[in-house]
C-alpha cells in the first residue's frame, strides 16, 4: 500500500532531520540491503577457501612449507568470513530463549516435530514447581 503525499512528505521531513543530525548514521542507513553485503561477503569466503586450497595443494606438489601455510591460512581466512557472514547471508533468524512463554516443556521446531528443552530450562522449571508447593 502506498505512502499518501502527507505521509512522503513527512517521511522526507525525517530525513533530511536525520541527514542534518547524524549524516555518518543516515550514510549507513541508506547503503542498502544487508543481507546483500553479507552474500558477498559469504561468496568471497567461498572464493577464498578454493584459492587457499589450490595454493596449499600447490606447495604440497612443489615441497614448499611456506607455500602450504599460506594457503592454510587464506582457506581458513575464507572458511572465518563464510561463517561470520552464513547467518546474515541466509537472513536465518536466532531463535529467542525456549521456553520463554512459560507452560510447555516441549515446543515445536520448523519440521512441527516436539522439540525438548535445554536441561537448565527443565531444572529451572522443576524447582519453580517444587518451590510454588
Amino acid at each position: 500500500m502506498p505512502l499518501s503525499e502527507h505521509e512522503q512528505r513527512l517521511l522526507e521531513q525525517i530525513e533530511r532531520a536525520l541527514v542534518d543530525d547524524d549524516p555518518k548514521f543516515a550514510s549507513s542507513v541508506r547503503t542498502g540491503d544487508r543481507r546483500l553485503k553479507a552474500r558477498r561477503k559469504l561468496q568471497l569466503g567461498a572464493l577464498l577457501v578454493v584459492v587457499g586450497l589450490a595454493v596449499l595443494v600447490g606447495g604440497a606438489v612443489a615441497p614448499s612449507v611456506p607455500l602450504g601455510v599460506l594457503g592454510f591460512l587464506v582457506m581458513f581466512g575464507g572458511a572465518a568470513l563464510g561463517v561470520l557472514n552464513y547467518r546474515a547471508a541466509t537472513g536465518a533468524v536466532e531463535p529467542g530463549p525456549v521456553g520463554a512463554r512459560g507452560g510447555s516443556t516441549a515446543t515445536r521446531s520448523r519440521g512441527g516435530k516436539p522439540r525438548r528443552q535445554p536441561l537448565k530450562n527443565r531444572l529451572e522449571e522443576r524447582f519453580r514447581r517444587r518451590y510454588d508447593q
